[in-house]
């Protein structure tokens, strides 16, 4: 069947229409046109992923965002939680691992640009939304410009200030942007006031973003004086009830950035005021794209590998111009003075979330490992640094017929072009679901019409038609382009299609697949990768290299590997992979559980009586050493891991073996205790 695409329409890009933009001592400008935005005056797709250095250890901040640059991440955003900061009034606490301003000189250091996100409202599964108790005690309207809120608002930027002065991209430092509050909907004079707050304190950067998603027409906003930012989730763990969503529409191609799912925990409606987010004078550009969950006590999904990489895929079809994942690197919640920090219904708000853990099973987990999500989403990554610059400026056109989540039959397509050249989008992937195989598939773009293909099993890529290849038209690919280093070009085999590459009318080369794939064509060469092998490939030192199995990143100038022990590689020399070897002494630790009566009385004993009382299982742990993971097996509803007295980790169990730090228990005395799991919340076990 051939599939053809609605009529392709140019936009009339805008430039210099929003009070945005800033230029860094170098010269390096960072702007924001109607379509995308611009770097040092080239078109430029960001890859953001968030991490927030209040939830994590000080001492490990370089090594986490080394990772995180490894796996293609150019821009760290963090909160920034005015209750871990100012727990007391008039108390602020910067110090240890709140030294908001040693991660952003550690950012650096690892090579990335930041976002700070300074509320004063924040979210992020945090207690009150990040709002200390004191604050929410007063007698005046919070997230609102009455004098008595803004005059503590003041002071809140002002202290932010302190820590971050002369780390701002216009000094040469790296902080690119700030957000601006978060789900303010219907608000814009407020967020007018605190960026006017901001700049007045001293607060000055390219990129000011709000969070631009509603109910129904998107955020009001201060038009010209913000980008607004968006999000999309694989699932809904806030939503009420415990039955199965609806198939979620984050996996078929439309234009629409609002995802309406996002928030409803939160946000009320707003009333029918006429109201529409002018989306035609900003690019589309995303602060959360879930790159995995947070699990509520109620609902319990499970996100993959593939949930993340079809999702971002999609969106990258859909348009979008700045690819910002929320959580990239899960994180621990800090235990305050006064309370525990996690959002709870207990609070009022509509969630109960674990006490301590905050992993969003994501790309890396609260203790570093990685997941699936890690190597597959560097395989879009890759392609944007290298080819970001091309993309941008491609509008989005979607296939003639739209297709919703639902529909398990139809091909799912969209293409990114400039009229003359450009990448084809699809997407045969459903969280939770099985899309029928399709035969035959032939894309006619309306400038080049692909040669057939199968269309089969849990695959999400894209193909480029008419793309400079250093002079050489490539006419089509049947394989997704995946970098460049000097005049090597890597591709990735899609699964079920033979990879082949047209030269004009003549010249259509059919290629292996592997390391040993290589083609010289004219003054070019072209490598095609398999899925997995493009999977664990890193740009290091300024070439490609390719972990055995192993998820390999730079530290300091070394070569690292993000699993313990022994690692092996495989580094391009620009003729061909040379293969090396790491031996590491490794001495894992191992793990004995003994069933004891209960040797105390929890101290968090509510979080394991959510829902009511349950039946509680003791069992002490004996650690052998501090290296390696230790694996907790027990299902349970929720479990608990006390060391000399203190709780240091808490799981809502999902069907999965929880992992923790052999080095968080060795030495101590040490109990698990988990509750009685009961058939009162969604799970996918």
């Amino acid at each position: 069947m051939i599939y053809t695409f609605k009529p392709y329409e140019k936009s009339k890009i805008l430039r210099n229409h929003l009070n945005l933009g800033g230029e860094n001592p170098d010269g390096e400008r960072i702007d924001v046109t109607s379509l995308y935005i611009e770097r040092g005056g080239k078109p430029w797709i960001g890859v953001m992923g968030e991490y927030h250095y209040s939830r994590a250890k000080r001492d490990d901040w370089y090594r986490e965002l080394c990772k995180m640059k490894a796996g293609g991440v150019g821009i760290v955003a963090t909160y920034l939680f005015w209750i871990y900061h100012e727990e007391i009034e008039g108390e602020f606490d910067f110090s240890g691992d709140l030294d908001v301003a040693k991660f952003i000189d550690d950012a650096a250091k690892a090579g990335l640009d930041v976002v700070i996100r300074i509320g004063p409202w924040a979210h992020g599964e945090c207690r009150n939304g990040g709002f200390p108790d004191w604050l929410v005690k007063k007698s005046y309207k919070l997230r609102d410009n009455n004098d008595e809120y803004m005059a503590k608002v003041r002071v809140w930027y002002e202290k932010i200030y302190e820590q971050v002065k002369g780390k701002f991209y216009k000094d040469g430092g790296n902080i690119i942007g700030v957000q601006l509050e978060n789900e303010l909907t219907n608000n814009a004079e407020h967020l007018l006031a605190l960026k006017k707050l901001a700049v007045e304190i001293g607060f000055d950067v390219p990129l000011y973003t709000v969070t631009g998603w509603n109910s129904r027409y998107g955020a009001k906003i201060p038009v010209d004086e913000v980008l607004p930012v968006f999000s999309a989730y694989a699932d809904a763990p806030w939503a009420k009830g415990t039955h199965k969503l609806p198939l979620s529409h984050n996996y078929v191609f439309d234009k629409n950035r609002n995802d309406s799912a996002v928030g409803v925990d939160i946000i009320k409606d707003t009333d029918s005021s006429g109201w529409r987010l002018p989306y035609e004078k900003y690019p589309f550009a995303m602060c959360e794209l879930g790159a995995g969950i947070m699990a509520t006590h109620h609902r319990r999904p499970i996100i993959t590998g593939m949930d993340a990489y079809a999702m971002s895929l999609v969106k990258l079809g859909s348009g979008n111009n700045l690819v910002g994942y929320y959580m990239y690197h899960g994180g621990i919640n800090k235990i305050g003075k006064l309370s525990t920090l996690q959002e709870s219904k207990e609070t009022g708000y509509p969630n109960d979330y674990p006490i301590l853990n905050y992993d969003f099973h994501t790309a890396l987990t609260s203790y570093g490992e990685a997941r699936e999500q890690y190597a597959l989403l560097n395989i879009l990554h890759l392609f944007l640094q290298d080819f970001g610059e091309i993309l941008a400026p491609m509008e989005a056109v979607m296939g003639t017929e739209n297709v919703a989540a639902d529909n398990l039959k139809a091909l799912r397509y969209s293409m990114r072009t400039d009229g003359k050249s450009g990448f084809v989008f699809i997407n045969h992937y459903q969280r939770l679901a099985e899309i029928e195989d399709l035969y035959d598939v032939v894309i006619d773009t309306g400038i080049v019409k692909f040669p057939p293909v199968n269309v089969c099993g849990k695959v999400s890529f894209f193909m480029p038609f008419n793309m400079d290849l250093s002079g050489n038209m490539l006419e089509y690919a049947t394989a997704q382009p995946l970098c460049r280093i000097d005049d090597t070009y890597f591709f990735v085999a899609i699964e079920g299609i033979t990879p082949q590459y047209k030269f004009g009318d003549e010249c259509i080369i059919e290629a292996k697949v592997g390391l040993d794939s290589k083609i010289k064509f004219n003054n070019i060469k072209i490598v095609t990768l398999s899925f997995d092998e493009a999977a664990y490939a890193r740009r290091l030192r300024n070439t490609l290299y390719i972990g055995c199995g192993c998820n390999i990143y730079e530290k300091d100038g070394e070569i690292c590997a993000i699993e313990d022990g022994s690692y092996s590689y495989f580094k391009w020399n620009g003729e061909g992979f040379e293969y090396t070897e790491v031996a590491v002494d490794f001495k894992p630790a191992s793990v004995s559980f003994d069933e004891v009566e209960e040797p105390f009385v929890p101290k968090y004993e509510c979080q394991l009586n959510i829902g009511g009382e349950r039946k509680r299982t003791w069992r002490k742990i004996s650690v052998t050493g501090d290296e390696g993971f230790i694996e907790i097996p027990f299902p349970c509803d929720v479990a608990q891991i006390y060391a000399d007295g203190e709780l240091v980790a808490d799981n809502f169990y999902n069907g999965e073996v929880w992992r923790v730090p052999a080095k968080l228990l060795y030495g101590k005395e040490c109990y698990l205790v988990t509750s009685e799991m009961k058939d009162d919340f969604y799970r996918e076990f």
